[in-house]
């Protein structure tokens, strides 16, 4: 491991955690503290319009409640806009962006790539006309390899990815440029974090070599998903904040990431779970397990 390890967990104030995410939080903060690194706590949100009032502190005080310790002060996106403007500068000064009046559903096509209908002029320009998005331009030919400490090998092809969007029509950052500007800010050397998230890490690499700012080592936790295999939604199996169901919660947690929990684990106190696991820490256990089903409730 690259020393001092830094990592760190970002949940989104948008609802309260549930065992998805306990997971992701529990998992980051394992792998954090068994190579005895520090772990942050990043609240991303700039996602205004979904931010819930009062699920910030909420999420503090589960952590706090399961024994996940932070370290430092929890920094907030809403309050870094000025970094995450001074980077899309630099973008646009370099060429690296363009802008995009691409309707929002050819926008949520950009699962499936998006296709560079705006790339040469926003297909609708002049006065009077709404405000377009910028995105970001991707080498169509580039290959992105990733060697992911829990997924192994994984191939992007950047093509099928296409331009991702930088800054929302509504004049928001968005998501892939505030996490790497972020990341390199608080000097984060090691993401973990849940499998759904592996899909922008190409886009997020590419952002570090037009940036020039250091690729972290990234590790992608399995994903907890509904029975039908969506990923959890956090309407549902959300985490009691009460410390009576913490133990088992955790234990819980556990179990879904493979380690070999001992009987009566779930009986002790938050902090023994937590103590257990960071001891015995084992990443080999699900090792190229990118979603397992949450159990029944």
């Amino acid at each position: 491991m690259i020393e001092p390890y830094v990592g760190r967990f970002a949940p989104s104030p948008s609802g309260d955690l549930h065992l998805g995410s306990l997971v992701a939080a529990l998992g980051s903060y394992l792998d954090a503290r068994h190579h005895g690194g520090q772990w942050l706590l990043r609240m991303e949100d700039l996602d205004t319009p979904r931010v819930v009032p009062g699920s910030a502190d909420r999420i503090l005080r589960t952590l706090e409640c399961f024994g996940l310790a932070w370290d430092g002060a929890v920094t907030y996106q809403s309050r870094n806009t000025d970094a995450y403007a001074a980077a899309l500068a630099e973008l646009r000064s370099t060429g690296r962006t363009f802008e995009c009046s691409c309707s929002r559903r050819l926008r949520l096509a950009d699962e499936q790539g998006y296709p560079g209908t705006c790339r040469d002029k926003p297909r609708n320009s002049g006065t009077g006309l709404p405000p377009t998005a910028t995105r970001f331009r991707i080498e169509e030919h580039q290959t992105v390899r990733l060697d992911d400490r829990f997924q192994g090998e994984c191939v992007f092809e950047m093509r099928a990815l296409g331009d991702v969007i930088v800054r929302r029509r509504d004049g928001l950052f968005a998501y892939q440029l505030a996490v790497v500007v972020d990341d390199a800010a608080q000097k984060i050397n090691y993401v973990v974090r849940g499998a759904d998230l592996l899909a922008s890490t190409p886009w997020q690499i590419r952002l570090q070599a037009a940036l020039g700012l250091e690729q972290p080592s990234y590790a992608h936790l399995p994903l907890v998903t509904e029975p039908s295999g969506a990923k959890l939604a956090k309407s549902r199996r959300s985490v009691p904040i009460a410390g009576a169901h913490a133990a088992p919660l955790l234990a819980t947690a556990l179990k879904l990431l493979g380690q070999a929990v001992p009987f009566g684990l779930e009986f002790e106190t938050a902090r023994a779970v937590v103590e257990w696991g960071c001891a015995h820490w084992n990443p080999r256990a699900f090792h190229g397990i990118r979603a397992v089903p949450a159990p029944a409730v």
